[in-house]
């Protein structure tokens, strides 16, 4: 019986000779690469939409960058040109047991680490002095590194800077730092230049020394990193019931069993604050031992108290959130 076919899929049907033409490719292509599919032409609104996206992709990035690099050039412009030289002036309580009434309500004036030599203005620390001279200090205690010993040109530009140097109205108290024992913290020589030339100009200069300002016992220790650190005997000779004070550049000292029955306040300087501090992180770097003593209050314990002044100089023109300071304690009776 005849077949009956459909008209589409009889040879001699146009669809019919598509088909036996493509069965016919397929076999000569057999093994060949699968034929491609072109994507579709994009439209014109398709074309816009791509080439703005590109655009504000390119855009964004190239921004970002640029905002990138203008932070971290104003960052460094910030910590190398303005912080080294705008001072911080911070007011602070300093209650003393059994202190005499003619010192409460008094106001001593520390400042630190000057570091005078080729890497601090002189300008600079000469205005800030005369800034300090405005504040009228009645005691004013400077606690070390006066210089970054260089050379003999070095104490020369130290007259020049102490000549601006303001005085206490009732004392002017200093001691003596690392830096101010020149190379390898070792030349006493240049640390008895030194100390004669603020004897000189009035200055107490404590060495392992102690000395009384109106009732007020004020105890001066040598550098700890220098050759002459030796505060037994002057602190146990201290009476723990007469009002006192402690001048020590190094904090780490407060660490050592020298302290005897001392209960009181130990001022201090020698870190500038780590002179480079990420918000809310520790300074990276940090001249001392014990890593906790970066600047300000510390508790010590067993009724000894630690302050430490963030210094004036520098010894790399960079601050970053540690200005030099210059602390104005007002003296009370605790």
């Amino acid at each position: 019986m005849p077949r009956r076919m459909r008209d589409e899929e009889s040879n001699d049907s146009p669809l019919g000779r598509g088909k036996g033409r493509q069965a016919l490719g397929w076999v000569m292509n057999w093994g060949a690469d699968p034929p491609r599919r072109c994507a579709p032409p994009l439209r014109g609104g398709d074309f816009q939409r791509s080439a703005i996206l590109s655009f504000t992709r390119r855009e964004f990035i190239w921004k970002a960058g640029a905002g990138l690099i203008g932070g971290a050039v104003t960052t460094g412009f910030y910590a190398w040109r303005i912080e080294p030289h705008w001072v911080e002036v911070v007011e602070h309580s300093l209650p003393v047991a059994h202190l005499p009434a003619a010192l409460v309500g008094k106001r001593l004036i520390q400042i630190s680490d000057l570091h005078v030599g080729p890497r601090v203005d002189d300008g600079y620390l000469m205005a800030t002095l005369d800034r300090v001279r405005d504040l009228r200090p009645d005691l004013l205690a400077i606690t070390g590194d006066f210089v970054s010993y260089r050379s003999a040109g070095t104490l020369q530009q130290l007259d020049r800077v102490l000549s601006h140097l303001p005085r206490g109205k009732r004392a002017t108290l200093a001691i003596l730092g690392n830096h101010d024992y020149g190379y390898g913290w070792s030349q006493v020589i240049v640390a008895d230049q030194i100390t004669a030339r603020l004897r000189h100009l009035g200055v107490v200069v404590l060495r392992n020394e102690r000395c009384t300002v109106d009732g007020l016992e004020v105890v001066g220790l040598d550098d700890f990193w220098g050759p002459h650190f030796s505060p037994q005997k002057v602190m146990s000779g201290l009476e723990t019931t007469r009002p006192a004070l402690v001048l020590c550049h190094n904090p780490d000292a407060v660490d050592r069993p020298v302290w005897g029955g001392y209960r009181g306040w130990i001022l201090s300087g020698h870190t500038h604050g780590g002179q480079c501090k990420p918000p809310f992180l520790p300074p990276p770097i940090l001249p001392t031992r014990n890593k906790r003593y970066t600047a300000g209050e510390f508790d010590l314990g067993n009724g000894r108290r630690l302050y430490i002044n963030r210094g004036l100089g520098h010894l790399i023109q960079v601050r970053f959130n540690a200005r030099p300071e210059v602390t104005v304690f007002t003296l009370d009776r605790a």
